[in-house]
């Protein structure tokens, strides 16, 4: 790869962004209807957890517009959407209810109002269970379990931890999190010749949409096609749970011969769909009185919900970044899998990866107390470092540590330790106002864990104008991978970015992907659309070579032109030329990630390729008699690697952080004793807007030479990993509250919101 760049490294807009913001980007619900198409809306169950006795449906069918009511019946196929094939998530529950809100039944109609309306009108009669499961302690009491525990062990913690000179045991609760995706789960199904099916969906995986609408459908997989020009949101939660929604649109159009749109209403996305999975979280530290960890034990206990879905990779992974940027000598990382009637739990950007870290920086907060330490002080003190500190619990080898080096100068350039003195001097005077301050770090792994995810392919076409089409297995949801991999292959070609059509994700044109998830989005397909663009350059070279009598390594691509010497030509001009020669001007890409192995039976291997860093400091201000808390300032410095497009990445950065502080402070989830979602709608659920973000809010790069790995232009990924500088918010409102007594641990549950900052403030005197 050249050292000098004419389009990535650069701030280019996103190829979307003024059709995003002037309301002319096309989602599924703004694409034209074919005629006759026909609106499908859900029938839900109206208990958590029982059986279904008798459902009569007549009244259903009955009512005006409808044109068909879809059961377990008309399914020809598999009844199940899980994405393991695990068959524990029905398209329609057949029996038993195992959650508030589970699918029973669909309604086909000529509109989606007739369709609600008749939804409603269902007579179902239920035998209820009396106590469904509902919250992580009503799992563990009765040994509800979804998956097996698991866990990871080094040394002997418990008998270290007895032994060390200073020691702590604490606990915690985290909430979940709705994703809160503008554009809601939405598909649209058309039925073709021979069975054939096209589904419009909104999915980070289409090739999953395809795999399950083909099992629903009982057709070969060929004979479903996927398509994915973009989507409003995903943040997870359109990894796996989009499935559901394509397959009961494909089997309305199955059953129908029509065109089939799935649309789900707010309330019903928020009530039907999987959340961010909740935490209770113990812990035991032994430590010395530097504040340096000596081993540490913690129970990892979170609510999955009816079905396993994907909370094996979300709790192994909470369970990877237990550590986050420290080193435990001794430990172990225990993972508790629990079944409730609840929603399923599924990804949510950070895939458990946030939870553990929150769980770090926690036990982090409380040593400091306990210490009497600066709490970044004890961070550094228990920095991943070289020779036997640079070993993660589950055995992998930390080669490109730069934490400490990040954390020193986000700590020079935020005014760290002035801030804090300040922050205490007025701590000390001022009686119902408090502030606190805290710089948290982020070491977070890239790669899939499960090792088959980590490959994608791209299709790349060069046309005899030399205009370019590009696709890939990534899909567009907001986050710029469209433009990073286009502004890749501009690059490879010497073209303008504009030459390069960016296409939509499609299975019939690149099959068997995995899902844009895992922050691997331009890893994988920018380096499969390099690939791509590598072969066809190789013909090129050759033709120019032999055209020009010169060598093969001397030509260059640059400025629109194939160059050899002095001698170039327009790279139109060479396309047509080509193609005269009736030499292909097309290739499908391939990449696999180098050096990433897990087995997780024997808890060994490599299972991230590189690590990504950063560092949040948050200023917080909480009114001590209403719980009221405002962040005042936020300094971020984080490690992209060589950016493939710093606007982007800034974006991306910024926004992760105001996604993971709304988590910690606003987003609060509330289930009944019958297992009904509370919080089902903006009214009741409150994610982060304009006014909460500070008006001081400086997001800086840090300063790299490039990713030690081989990765696309050694940049390095960006989606996930700036989520985790939120919990500097947290923990600044723990420091906030812990100021009111200095010496003692307040017990702050996760959100912090009004009523948790009033319960821990309560919680520092004794009952």
């Amino acid at each position: 790869m050249t050292s000098t760049t004419a389009t990535v490294h650069k701030a280019k807009k996103h190829d979307s962004g003024i059709k995003h913001v002037s309301g002319r980007a096309r989602y599924i619900d703004d694409m034209p209807e074919p005629a006759g198409t026909l609106h499908v809306v859900p029938g839900l169950a109206t208990i958590a957890s029982g059986q279904i006795k008798s459902i009569d449906l007549d009244p259903v069918k009955q009512a005006p517009g409808v044109v068909a009511v879809l059961t377990r019946d008309h399914i020809r196929g598999a009844n199940d959407t899980s994405p393991a094939g695990t068959g524990d998530d029905p398209v329609f529950a057949e029996n038993v209810v195992t959650f508030h809100g589970q699918a029973l039944f669909a309604v086909v109609a000529t509109n989606r109002l007739a369709a609600r309306k008749a939804a409603r009108l269902a007579k179902v009669v239920y035998e209820a269970d009396e106590a469904p499961l509902i919250s992580v302690a009503d799992a563990r009491k009765v040994g509800s379990e979804v998956l097996e525990t698991y866990q990871f062990l080094r040394g002997e913690p418990i008998e270290a931890i007895k032994a060390a000179p200073h020691r702590l045991k604490s606990e915690m609760k985290i909430g979940g999190q709705e994703h809160f995706y503008l554009e809601g789960q939405i598909a649209m199904a058309i039925p073709g010749e021979d069975g054939d099916m096209t589904v419009l969906s909104s999915t980070q995986h289409p090739t999953e949409v395809q795999h399950v609408v083909a099992h629903v459908l009982h057709v070969p997989q060929h004979a479903v096609t996927v398509e994915t020009r973009r989507m409003g949101g995903g943040f997870g939660g359109k990894e796996s749970q989009a499935s559901q929604w394509a397959a009961i649109s494909a089997l309305a159009a199955q059953v129908t011969g029509k065109a089939c749109k799935l649309r789900l209403d707010r309330d019903d996305d928020m009530i039907m769909t999987g959340k961010r999975h909740d935490f209770e979280v113990g812990f035991e530290a032994g430590f010395d009185e530097n504040g340096r960890l000596i081993a540490v034990d913690t129970d990892l206990a979170s609510r999955c919900g009816h079905s396993a879905d994907l909370s094996l990779g979300v709790n192994d992974r909470a369970m990877f970044h237990s550590d986050n940027a420290y080193f435990y000598p001794d430990v172990r990382i225990k993972s508790h899998r629990l079944r409730t009637n609840t929603v399923s739990a599924t990804a949510f950007r950070g895939f458990g990866g946030p939870q553990g870290v929150l769980f770090a920086e926690r036990m982090m907060d409380e040593i400091a107390i306990e210490t009497g330490l600066d709490p970044l002080d004890v961070r550094r003190a228990n920095f991943y470092g070289q020779d036997s500190r640079n070993v993660t619990p589950f055995g992998m080898i930390i080669e490109d540590n730069i934490i400490d080096d990040l954390v020193t100068q986000l700590e020079k350039t935020s005014h760290y330790r002035d801030r804090r003195s300040e922050i205490e001097a007025f701590n000390k005077t001022s009686r119902f106002l408090k502030k606190g301050i805290a710089l948290t770090p982020v070491k977070f792994g890239i790669a899939f864990t499960l090792n088959h995810l980590n490959q994608a392919g791209a299709l790349v076409h060069v046309y005899t104008d030399g205009s370019v089409y590009l696709t890939h297995a990534g899909t567009e949801m907001g986050q710029g991978l469209y433009i990073k991999v286009a502004q890749v292959v501009a690059e490879e070609f010497g073209i303008d970015l504009d030459k390069v059509k960016i296409g939509a994700t499609v299975t019939d044109k690149v099959p068997n992907t995995g899902p844009t998830a895992a922050s691997s989005g331009s890893d994988l397909n920018g380096m499969a659309a390099k690939a791509a663009a590598d072969q066809i350059k190789a013909r090129m070279r050759v033709f120019v070579a032999e055209r020009f009598q010169a060598q093969q390594d001397d030509v260059v691509f640059a400025d629109n032109k194939v160059s050899v010497g002095e001698s170039s030509m327009n790279f139109s001009d060479l396309a047509q030329e080509m193609h005269l020669d009736r030499i292909s001007l097309s290739a499908s890409g391939f990449y696999r990630t180098p050096k990433v192995s897990w087995n997780r039976d024997e808890v060994k291997g490599r299972p991230f390729f590189y690590f990504s860093y950063g560092a949040a400091c948050s200023e917080v201000q909480i009114d001590t008699m209403t719980g009221e808390m405002k962040v005042a300032a936020v300094d971020i410095l984080h490690d992209v690697g060589k950016s493939l497009n710093p606007a982007v990445d800034i974006g991306q950065i910024e926004g992760g952080f105001v996604q993971g502080m709304g988590w910690l402070t606003t987003e609060e989830l509330v289930w009944d004793d019958q297992g009904r979602l509370r919080t089902h709608a903006p009214s009741t659920y409150k994610i982060p807007c304009a006014s909460d973000v500070p008006e001081h809010f400086v997001t800086n790069l840090y300063e790299s030479s490039g990713n030690r790995e081989d990765t696309i232009y050694r940049s390095k990924a960006v989606g996930e990993p700036p989520l985790m500088h939120g919990i500097s918010v947290f923990s600044a409102i723990y420091h906030a509250i812990a100021s009111i007594k200095p010496g003692t641990k307040p017990q702050l549950d996760a959100p912090a919101t009004p009523e948790a900052i009033l319960s821990a403030i309560a919680s520092l005197e004794p009952s």
